[in-house]
């Protein structure tokens, strides 16, 4: 899911691997969450992981409430709410199916904008590709069982990640740097503390599991998005989003290495579709 975060440095490797740490950094971060569900309610790991990205934020930016004009403040509270829906639905769905799956569905999202800002013939293979990798994970056949409320979840979390790219653009345009995200991601864990804290309980103030819960936002917020700037800074954007299209693959191979998540064979071929697709609209969008 993409945020800004203050220059922090990063090692001078080539801006492939820096995105390509990016991914592993955040899909270990969603595999670590999960692994959580056992101990602690999903509700209440999501409000940890957006709670501790807000603290890290602030801290980094220490923006100003005072010097946010009025009129972005619309704008602003749909982007948190868009920012903790994303996360929220997108942690319920990976309780319910692998994350591998839940990620290559969330992608639709991104890829959905991604097109409606192309008008090119070679869209509509974009589209059908993604849309037959979703065909392939519907449960409709017993080889295959996946949550249908799983599915759902993940692509409402797609939903809200096309809602949060789109007003990311907006927000940032009345915000200068990371500052909007700062105030945006604070808005969100205010908006899942009630649900948070009503889940979470006392297990909330387990040592152990705050730690985790930490790590978990620095993996899926500070890390990456700091190993993303600076890989943006020397590399084409068409070329980051392609890069970042195997998400999907690294997210199913997370699942596997710590959560021993394994995917029937359609479901692999489904995972390998969506992200094609991600790249060919990556690659494509916007040319004529």
């Amino acid at each position: 899911m993409t945020k800004v975060i203050k220059d922090i440095p990063a090692p001078k490797l080539s801006p492939n691997i820096l995105v390509l740490l990016s991914i592993v950094s955040t899909q270990l971060g969603s595999a670590i969450a999960k692994s959580l569900f056992e101990q602690l309610n999903p509700f209440a790991v999501v409000f940890l992981r957006v709670g501790f990205a807000a603290l890290v934020l602030l801290i980094l930016w220490r923006p100003n409430w005072r010097a946010v004009n009025r009129s972005a403040y619309p704008v602003l509270l749909l982007f948190g709410l868009a920012l903790a829906l994303m996360n929220l639905s997108f942690y319920l769905a990976i309780e319910r199916v692998p994350i591998g799956i839940a990620v290559a569905l969330e992608f639709i999202g991104p890829l959905g904008v991604a097109v409606c800002n192309s008008r090119r013939w070679m869209d509509a293979l974009w589209v059908g590709l993604a849309a037959l990798g979703i065909i392939l994970l519907a449960p409709i056949t017993s080889d295959l069982s996946l949550d249908p409320t799983g599915i759902a979840l993940a692509l409402t979390a797609g939903g809200f990640w096309a809602a949060y790219i789109l007003l990311s653009a907006r927000v940032g345009q009345a915000l200068p740097g990371g500052t909007g995200l700062a105030w945006a991601m604070t808005l969100g864990a205010i908006v899942l503390l009630p649900v948070g804290l009503i889940a979470g309980g006392p297990a909330l103030l387990t040592p152990h599991l705050l730690l985790i819960g930490f790590g978990v936002a620095l993996l899926s917020s500070a890390l990456p998005y700091s190993l993303e700037l600076e890989a943006l800074r020397r590399m084409p954007v068409r070329v980051f989003g392609v890069l970042l299209s195997l998400e999907p693959v690294a997210a199913a191979l997370m699942g596997f290495l710590v959560l021993r998540e394994m995917l029937a064979l359609r479901a692999m071929i489904a995972i390998l579709l969506v992200t094609i697709a991600a790249a060919g609209a990556a690659r494509f969008s916007g040319q004529r």
